[in-house]
This record gives structure tokens, C-alpha cells and sequence, in this order.
């Protein structure tokens, strides 16, 4: 899993050069690293785990299709 760096020196630093105020600056940053450690990336393991679930469900109707295709055919053919 790949982390994103982030610089709260500099990213401060441009907000009070924009003229916010330190304490709002710091809260800004603050926030703004808040949400990005809450936010959930999209993994390799992630994507893994949905596949074989897509997969697993693909064989289940597969196997489902196949039952009841053999099902019809023995019974058109016990009708013959």
C-alpha cells in the first residue's frame, strides 16, 4: 500500500502567504490531513478480493445454469 507524503510546514506557510491568520492556517492543515488519513485508497488487495468474489458468484451461476439445463434436457428426453 503506497502512502502519500504531506508537507504541513509548507502547505501552512502558503496559507499564511495567502493571509490567513497561524492559528487558522494550522487549522486548515489540520483538517485537511484529517481527512485525507480517513480517506480509503483503492488497494491491489482490495481489487483482488472483489474479483474472486465476482468470480465466485460467476461459477455459482454457472453451476446453477448448467443443473438446470441438464434438468431440461432428462426431461424432455423422459418425455420422448
Amino acid at each position: 500500500m503506497s502512502t502519500i507524503t504531506f508537507d504541513t510546514h509548507k502547505f501552512i506557510r502558503k496559507l499564511r502567504s495567502a493571509g490567513f491568520e497561524e492559528k487558522q492556517a494550522e487549522a486548515v492543515a489540520e483538517a485537511f490531513q484529517e481527512a485525507q488519513a480517513e480517506s480509503l485508497p483503492v488497494t491491489r488487495d482490495y481489487l483482488d478480493a472483489r474479483l474472486l468474489e465476482l468470480e465466485n458468484r460467476l461459477v455459482k451461476w454457472g453451476i446453477g445454469l448448467a443443473l438446470g439445463q441438464f434438468a431440461l434436457i432428462a426431461a424432455l428426453i423422459k418425455l420422448l
